[in-house]
């Protein structure tokens, strides 16, 4: 294990994300609020911190191995979820305890959206401000980031990469050199924040809330700059877009990349997760809008709308609100949580576990009924045209398996901390999903919970950001052995 090259990566990084509390303080200024003071004191902290850590091995040129990647992944988002934390703890206003402050940072950074404000309209612009930004910056990955920056400064960033990329497949990548790879995906990324937001702006919003909402929308994070979220501005047309970019965001950005490059969409519907990802969050659609328009919950089109905004947000983990869903007809709720368990596609922004996952174990099934019927023949499992190896299925089945076993192991440990069970199996599973709002005590703010529930549900939004195995094989004693 190279423990210096670590420090001198976790000191670079450090000095960097203080440049993140930049902005606040404009913010703060420009709205006259007394924030900046919390802000200017978090980035002295961070930036001298970064700079005690990298200044005795600044000298260290090596390269990442594997078990690095891993450690330095799970350490940028723990040590920045920490750091991230600062200015909640000393603004006057939300002025959180260090259990809530951690839970709100990391929630922000892991694009949980799970929140322990209450008030939210109440709070200093620049906090406001702070909180989407977290969430932008957590999106796409800090790790992606640094993988463009680490390069330049003689430190490779393939083992980061690997650590941090979402879903099944972790060696492909859009261009020979991973560091283009990173600023390909970065560029893809800032376009769609800015073409959202100037959506947000031209349909009504405020540049604030345009800018603010358009983080937390590409981001699949679902922060508000307002307590009732999407809802509070009452407009179709917002709507309208926020589903088109949060649909957009949930999708492969490595499709968003060939259809830039190539200047086309039909490898869009040639996509198998793609085309599978549609179709899910088609029927789950209909189905709620069946179900709210016989039980007559809302108006017909009323429950149209409301049915494809939600269905959307819930589905692709997102979790901005214009209707309260925990408390729709029969099964929607349990329906449109239990969605949230597949997410958005591999290599997106959205959480869960991942299209991709679910439509290589439902023909996984398909092949295992079909040899029951020819017990001899050889069946191969197809993504496309492409036959899968059994490798990645075996990993598939395994990230499955570790994931239930994960969530049912907080669950039992929620419940021992005096939570009933709707509220804590959500919890659990809105927080491993990186979801957000969940049911029952926990449909509108976890500020409620107690500090052991906070801590055990911080720690599942980490899992479900570095999709359980990258922090879990830090437990193994395999990891540290020579």
């Amino acid at each position: 294990m190279h423990y210096k090259v670590i420090l001198r990566i976790l000191g670079l990084l450090l000095m960097i994300f203080s440049f993140s509390m930049l902005p606040p303080i404009a913010i703060s200024y420009s709205y006259h609020d007394s924030s900046h003071l919390a802000f200017i004191s978090a980035f002295t902290i961070t930036l001298c911190t970064g700079f005690i850590i990298w200044a005795p091995v600044y000298r260290v040129r090596q390269d990442l191995r594997t078990r690095d990647g891993f450690l330095v992944t799970v350490l940028f988002w723990v040590v920045l979820g920490l750091f991230g934390s600062i200015p909640f703890m000393l603004a006057d206003n939300p002025n959180l305890s260090f259990v809530d402050a951690v839970f709100e940072s990391l929630s922000g950074l892991t694009t949980t959206g799970a929140t322990v404000i209450t008030g939210i309209d109440a709070l200093p612009q620049s906090i406001l401000f702070y909180r989407q930004q977290l969430q932008w910056l957590g999106g796409m990955g800090i790790i992606v980031l640094a993988v463009a920056i680490l390069p330049m400064l003689g430190i490779g960033g393939m083992q980061l990469y690997r650590a941090e990329t979402p879903g099944p497949v972790k060696d492909s990548k859009l261009t020979p050199r991973i560091t283009e790879t990173a600023k390909a995906l970065w560029y893809i990324y800032l376009s769609l924040t800015v073409a959202c937001a100037l959506g947000y702006w031209f349909a009504g919003m405020t540049l604030f809330d345009a800018v603010g909402h358009s983080f937390s929308t590409v981001a699949i994070g679902g922060f508000s700059t307002h307590d009732a979220s999407i809802g509070y501005f009452d407009s179709p047309l917002i709507e309208g877009i926020c589903t088109f970019f949060m649909i957009i965001s949930a999708v492969n950005f490595g499709l968003h990349f060939f259809a830039w490059r190539q200047r086309s969409i039909t490898h869009y519907f040639q996509d198998p997760e793609f085309k599978f990802y549609l179709s899910m969050l088609g029927g789950i659609t209909v189905l709620a809008a069946v179900v709210l328009v016989t039980t007559q919950t809302y108006a017909p089109v009323e429950s149209i709308r409301k049915a494809i905004f939600e269905v959307v947000s819930i589905a692709t983990t997102t979790g901005f609100a214009t209707a309260d869903f925990a408390q729709w007809p029969v099964m929607l709720p349990f329906l449109l949580f239990v969605a949230a368990f597949a997410g958005g596609c591999a290599g997106s922004t959205g959480g869960g576990m991942k299209v991709i996952r679910i439509l290589l174990i439902l023909k996984q099934g398909q092949r295992e009924i079909k040899r029951l019927i020819h017990p001899n023949a050889v069946i191969p499992v197809k993504f496309g045209n492409k036959p899968i190896p059994d490798r990645v299925l075996e990993a598939v089945w395994g990230f499955f398996s570790v994931y239930l076993i994960v969530f049912v192991v907080m669950l039992i440990i929620l419940l021992g901390t005096g939570l009933d069970q709707v509220t804590a199996w959500s919890a659990v599973g809105a927080t491993l999903n990186n979801l957000g709002p969940g049911l029952g005590q926990v449909a509108a703010h976890y500020g409620d919970l107690n500090e052991t529930a906070k801590w055990v549900l911080a720690f599942a939004m980490l899992l479900g950001r570095l999709e359980v195995f990258t922090l879990l094989v830090l437990f193994s004693p395999a990891f540290w052995k020579r």
